[in-house]
């Protein structure tokens, strides 16, 4: 089969390539899954580079999260039939023709779910359902993040605005605003405008801002600090920067200020059962409706991998880029 693999750490664009690999056999407990589409993730290329929380025995195929066909069942699989179309995620080797996965991690998908919309509904859309749980915001409340325009902070939006929370949404650049505003997404600002955190603090009023979400590092994880209510919760999610978080503190604690890691994989793997079917109906519903919009911005095949990568990293994309093998 066709695959996208590395054999060395590095640039994405440049170890990442076309190789032909055997077939693999789904173990007990697990099934064959003939890729549709697979995304290209941030956490996938920071893996590629050897810098995320899981480093793969190399040669390693890239991608963790795929909508695919179930090909073949392994022993003692239950419950699933050859030929359902499923999501998964969590998982290696997405980029390849072929790729297996735990029987117990599937997603059964209704035909109201297109394959586009499939292939990236675990990872980022649950990961960003699954956060706003962990921030434990109600409705009303007022929260912030960075990076507002990336796929994470999108689905907060839109996620956020379905539970009727107030989010607001910093972006880098002027351009930005508009990116969001194309998806229904208000209250944005952009951080390259004099004053924006007035402007953020117009927008809350008299609210506090109970919680804030950065993905960037660096500075910016003391920006978002600083806008923070007495008693707030500043969540780490990544880090654009590759930066350590830069907070005082002085605002951690004179407004004893809490601050947590989120890594949505460990989450959601310690999440009762009955939990992650809620969470998941949720947003099955919200997907279904309109209410959160999963755009794609190109699909590329395995045999470009490169352009695929660099097309991932460029700014300004309007959505996803998938692999279609």
């Amino acid at each position: 089969m066709r695959t996208a693999t590395h054999a060395t750490f590095g640039d994405p664009a440049e170890v990442l390539a076309p190789v032909d690999a055997p077939l693999p056999e789904p173990a007990a407990g697990q099934v064959r899954i003939k890729t549709i589409l697979s995304p290209i993730h941030n956490h996938d290329l920071w893996t590629v580079r050897g810098q995320y929380g899981y480093k793969p025995e190399l040669p390693a195929i890239g991608g963790s999260e795929a909508v695919g066909i179930v090909d073949a069942l392994g022993e003692g699989v239950e419950g699933v039939t050859l030929g359902q179309r499923v999501a998964v995620a969590g998982v290696h080797g997405t980029w390849a023709e072929y790729f297996t996965a735990s029987a117990k991690g599937l997603v059964p998908l209704p035909e109201a779910i297109g394959d586009e919309a499939a292939a990236q509904l675990i990872a980022m859309p649950f990961s960003a359902l699954t956060l706003l749980e962990f921030l434990e915001v109600k409705e009303g409340d007022w929260i912030v993040q960075n990076t507002a325009n990336g796929m994470v902070g999108k689905a907060v939006a839109m996620l956020g605005k379905a539970r009727g929370i107030n989010v607001i949404n910093l972006v880098r650049r002027d351009a930005g605003i508009g990116e969001l505003e194309a998806l229904g997404i208000g209250n944005a600002v952009s951080t390259a405008a004099e004053g924006w955190k007035t402007q953020v603090r117009a927008l809350a009023g008299d609210a506090p801002i109970v919680a804030a979400i950065d993905s960037v590092g660096g500075t910016a994880s003391g920006d978002l600090l600083s806008l923070l209510g007495d008693d707030g919760l500043l969540v780490s999610f990544g880090t654009m920067t590759g930066e350590p978080m830069q907070i005082s503190s002085g605002d951690l604690i004179f407004k004893q200020a809490v601050v947590k890691g989120f890594w949505g994989a460990k989450v959601s793997a310690a999440m009762p059962a009955d939990e992650r079917q809620r969470l998941f109906g949720e947003l099955m519903r919200l997907v279904i409706t309109g209410a959160v919009q999963l755009p794609v911005e190109a699909i590329f095949p395995l045999d470009r991998i490169g352009d695929a990568v660099r097309a991932s990293l460029a700014p300004g994309k309007a959505g996803k880029v998938l692999l279609k093998p």
